[in-house]
């Protein structure tokens, strides 16, 4: 079996692991945690960043941040996980879910306008496979309307919006080391923060609701209960195991476009016979290799050839459905119909992809995804 997914390991995570249990400082926020943070303010220039237990986590604090209260709309693509949309509704929003572009299932901001309300507090948005939203748009209307944008960077880790870092560009961002990630630590995420507002809260916020960083850097003489907050820094280990890939992304990231790339050669000849469509990438973005997926005419389709792959030992998997469609939404819904999310739900299948997948592999998935539509056309 081609599993749709396989973590890969640099050999130095179990090293630095050990190291950080040797050092006797296993709780977050310690050598690994800030060696984590310089690496990402340096490479891509974030003003400040903050480890997290997971990408939902940061949607958390983000939700926190810019203070979301009972009664305030937030604008989400429906085509996104529900971490995109669940700190939001925790904390009392009603979501306004906005459809997804034709080209890509990203949000499409020139929809946006038409949901802003006087009640809207923010705009959500979700760089779909690392590929970015139209961010101009979208900062545009948030400066007009006195909004918040946050980044949901999920998926977007060293992909960039007309050379600019995909987490830089809103006020706020949000990162996954989800083991199925390009860069992982299993479980993990990151918050990213942009705006200088909220630097000196979302330190506060990340550490339980008390100033103790800042007793640990010595700036305060004691430190104490200041404001809300959780526990949401991870450990030591999750940080140590993280840094190994980090120094190891631009080997990881290479080969992972390697292998994109080899399905792209593979497989545009069918989407120039019309079999199925290609992620389009626009002219602003650039792709990080996150996944691979094609994009067939319909439901049925998608079931038949999902189940052909399955059948033939080939690991892959639909993605997001519909959140406005979703049992916990569906009657909370403005019964706006978002045809294009409903289009990706039903059409949208991703392909294995990761850094150990071989050639022959790829060569295999293609020949079979081959077989099949001639069988079709047949």
């Amino acid at each position: 079996m081609i599993s749709f997914n396989k973590p890969y390991l640099t050999g130095k995570e179990v090293h630095y692991i050990y190291q950080a249990v040797n050092s006797m400082k296993l709780s977050g926020n310690g050598v690994y945690t800030k060696k984590c943070h310089d690496f990402f303010e340096k490479k891509y220039g974030f003003k400040k960043c903050l480890l997290t237990t997971s990408c939902t986590d940061a949607l958390e604090m983000a939700s926190i941040l810019i203070d979301i209260k009972e009664g305030d709309e937030v604008i989400i693509p429906s085509y996104t996980f529900v971490s995109t949309a669940n700190p939001f509704v925790m904390r009392g929003a009603k979501i306004i879910f906005a459809d997804s572009e034709v080209d890509t299932p990203n949000i499409d901001a020139t929809k946006i306008e038409d949901l802003i309300t006087p009640k809207t507090k923010a705009i959500i948005v979700v760089h779909y496979a690392g590929i970015a939203c139209n961010m101009d748009l979208i900062m545009a209307l948030a400066e007009k309307y006195k909004l918040f944008v946050v980044e949901d960077a999920a998926q977007s880790i060293d992909s960039y919006y007309k050379g600019k870092p995909l987490g830089s560009i809103g006020h706020l961002g949000c990162f996954s080391f989800h083991e199925t990630k390009n860069i992982i630590s299993g479980e993990g995420g990151m918050l990213t923060i942009n705006d200088e507002r909220f630097l000196k809260r979302a330190e506060i916020i990340w550490e339980k609701g008390t100033n103790r960083a800042e007793f640990f850097r010595g700036e305060v003489n004691k430190y104490g209960w200041v404001d809300i907050g959780s526990s949401f820094l991870p450990s030591e280990l999750i940080a140590a195991f993280l840094y190994a890939q980090l120094e190891n992304i631009e080997d990881i990231q290479n080969q992972r476009k390697k292998n994109w790339n080899e399905y792209y050669s593979n497989l545009k000849n069918l989407e120039d016979k019309g079999y199925f469509k290609l992620l389009s990438i626009p002219e602003y973005a650039t792709n990080n290799a996150h996944m691979f997926c094609i994009i067939v005419k319909n439901a049925l389709t998608k079931d038949k050839l999902l189940a052909y792959l399955k059948k033939n030992d080939i690991g892959a998997v639909f993605h997001y459905l519909s959140l406005h469609k979703s049992d916990f939404y569906k009657l909370k819904h403005d019964s706006r119909e978002l045809l294009m999310s409903d289009f990706y739900t039903d059409c949208l299948i991703r392909l294995p992809l990761f850094y150990e997948l071989t050639l022959l592999e790829i060569t295999f998935i293609c020949d079979t995804i081959k077989l099949f539509f001639n069988n079709e056309i047949k």
